[in-house]
């Protein structure tokens, strides 16, 4: 169970990311054979901070981490479940967006790391509709506005009642003097090719378009009368459901609990643990790599479907990704976080056999479509990444993704104890089944897709098909083949080490998230890298401007009957 330090009196609670069904404030969940059916109902007295209540199914972080736990639960607790309802269980009202007081009491870097997360959840309703199967229709019931339409903007679909009332709308451009912070710009045009003259009276209009009209500027896919809105969504679900293969009649797999210790400098998983130097400014996440044990490791369905949520790629995934996002929103002045891995790569590189064997399996689809997921909140995580790779260490197939997304990686050398020399190992895995939100793998990006490069790692890869193992890089091997930023032997480890992390913490924070988001994301852009890149730069930068934020911003003056004041100056 969790254990979690109680607050100081100066000092906000923590955010916990875990949470259940039977502890659901704001969504009411049911299934009815294919279909489950997500509604919301806000409570507007449980917002997850004082001074803001969720009125009109508006919503803040609390929501949305209900919200992922759900869709989680779904995922996975539910495999006969193939599309996803979301609507609302209010009377004329869908959801009225992210809660405009609450965004104007917020800190900015809360801010931010709220439209981060909401990002996050949302392109997680495309990644499975794309990757499992998993389909989405939007039932807007009611007026959708802002966050709420970007919600039903991540839906494969969107039904709109016509009752002459319900419209969608952006309004964050006249109403607050910020930008839709969930993609709905970039959804507007890249999903739903609304014609940019359109979108531009769309998007500076208060009221919305509603009806006919909605449709035919497609901001929705289809409109019904209130009389035949409920039999319409149905039979619109039940459509979206023949277009899955998730299976009908497999038993699902309960999300139990994480087994965690949260302490004042430390969080504690079974595969995980992160312990927090906070004179240094510096955390160490440590993964575990699986039980190296002769017969330990599930290797078919019947025995990972007995292992349910204590299977270890599952395990790990959800303890990274609560780990990651625990760290994220509670640790903001921890900018340098390092990584370790410690275990037998030969066990890593069996459980990635098993995977890469059962992967069109529905547990293990998505199995891998949430370690894929938790990968990508590394990525673009705003903190500076470092790889460790000691002795002890793991860094293959799998577990070797977590060195590929890290800024540097440092290679202990031991030209005097080659048996001791931690080594690296590529696999089959770590060429494509966890590609980033560019869709490249991170070998991929690391090489700029450029294939002698790619060919020459390829070749000392594993080789599943063949049943031949990859081959065990030494420190020298590895920076030869550009997989290490550097080589350092046992004489200068600790030196080169203790500098680089010691000169990293000592810079900028501002300029090194912007530094490395534009570093991370050097490949193909796509509509999911635009949505996050539009959120740090624009987003973020309209976030703290004084129109927004000023004492007469929008944002600060909404609700409170007085005209924001405008600086005219164009920048």
């Amino acid at each position: 169970m969790s254990q979690t330090p109680s607050p100081t009196a100066s000092t906000p609670p923590r955010v916990d990311y875990q949470t259940h069904p039977s502890q659901y404030r704001h969504w009411k969940l049911t299934f009815e054979g294919p279909v489950a059916t997500l509604a919301a109902d806000f409570d507007e007295n449980a917002g997850l901070r004082p001074g803001y209540k969720l009125k009109l199914n508006s919503y803040d972080l609390g929501v949305d981490i209900e919200l992922n736990d759900a869709v989680n639960r779904i995922r996975f607790e539910h495999p006969e479940v193939r599309t996803v309802v979301v609507t609302s269980a209010k009377d004329k009202v869908f959801c009225s967006g992210a809660n405009i007081f609450m965004l104007g009491v917020s800190s900015h870097a809360w801010k931010v790391n709220f439209c981060k997360f909401t990002n996050e959840t949302r392109n997680g309703f495309e990644d499975s509709s794309r990757t499992s199967g998993l389909k989405f229709l939007a039932a807007v019931n009611g007026a959708c506005a802002g966050g709420g339409y970007e919600l039903a903007l991540a839906c494969d679909e969107i039904l709109l009642v016509d009752d002459r009332n319900s419209a969608v709308s952006l309004p964050e451009v006249p109403l607050l003097g910020v930008l839709p912070g969930t993609g709905g710009l970039t959804r507007v045009t890249d999903k739903r090719h609304v014609r940019h003259d359109l979108a531009d009276i769309f998007c500076t209009t208060t009221e919305g378009v509603r009806g006919q009209k909605a449709k035919d500027w497609r901001l929705v896919d289809d409109i019904a009368k209130p009389a035949q809105f409920a039999a319409r969504v149905q039979e619109r679900a039940l459509e979206l459901a023949k277009q899955s293969d998730r299976p009908a009649s497999a038993k699902g797999v309960a999300l139990t609990p994480l087994a965690r210790s949260i302490e004042a400098d430390a969080l504690r998983y079974s595969h995980v643990t992160i312990e927090i130097d906070r004179a240094r400014r510096v955390a160490t996440f440590t993964v575990k790599g699986p039980d190296a044990r002769s017969g330990a490791q599930p290797r078919d369905i019947a025995a990972i479907e007995a292992a349910g949520a204590a299977w270890y790629p599952l395990a790990l995934a959800r303890e990274l990704e609560d780990a990651i996002l625990s760290m994220r929103t509670n640790e903001l002045d921890i900018g340098t976080w390092l990584v370790k891995t410690q275990g037998e790569a030969a066990a890593v590189l069996e459980m990635d056999r098993v995977l890469l064997a059962h992967k069109d399996h529905w547990l293990v689809r998505e199995t891998i479509g949430l370690l894929r997921r938790t990968f990508s909140r590394l990525d673009v995580s705003s903190r500076s990444l470092f790889a460790l790779i000691q002795p002890g260490s793991c860094f293959a197939g799998t577990l070797l993704e977590l060195a590929l997304a890290c800024d540097r990686s440092y290679h202990l050398a031991l030209p005097d104890d080659a048996d001791k020399a931690p080594k690296i190992t590529v696999g089959d895995t770590n060429f494509g089944l966890y590609p980033m939100v560019t869709g490249q793998s991170r070998l991929g990006r690391r090489f700029y897709d450029e294939q002698p490069a790619l060919e020459a790692v390829r070749a000392v890869s594993q080789d599943t098909a063949k049943g031949q193992a990859g081959q065990a890089l030494d420190a020298d091997a590895a920076l030869a083949l550009g997989l290490v930023t550097s080589a350092p032997d046992d004489i200068d480890w600790a030196d080169e080490t203790r500098i680089a992390i010691e000169e990293r913490v000592a810079m900028s924070p501002d300029a090194l998230t912007g530094m490395e988001a534009n570093l991370r994301f050097n490949g193909p852009e796509n509509m999911f890298t635009r949505v996050f890149g539009r959120l740090t730069a624009w987003q973020n930068w309209i976030f703290q401007r004084p129109n927004a934020v000023g004492e007469k911003g929008a944002l600060k003056v909404y609700g409170k009957g007085d005209k924001a004041a405008f600086d005219w100056n164009r920048v």
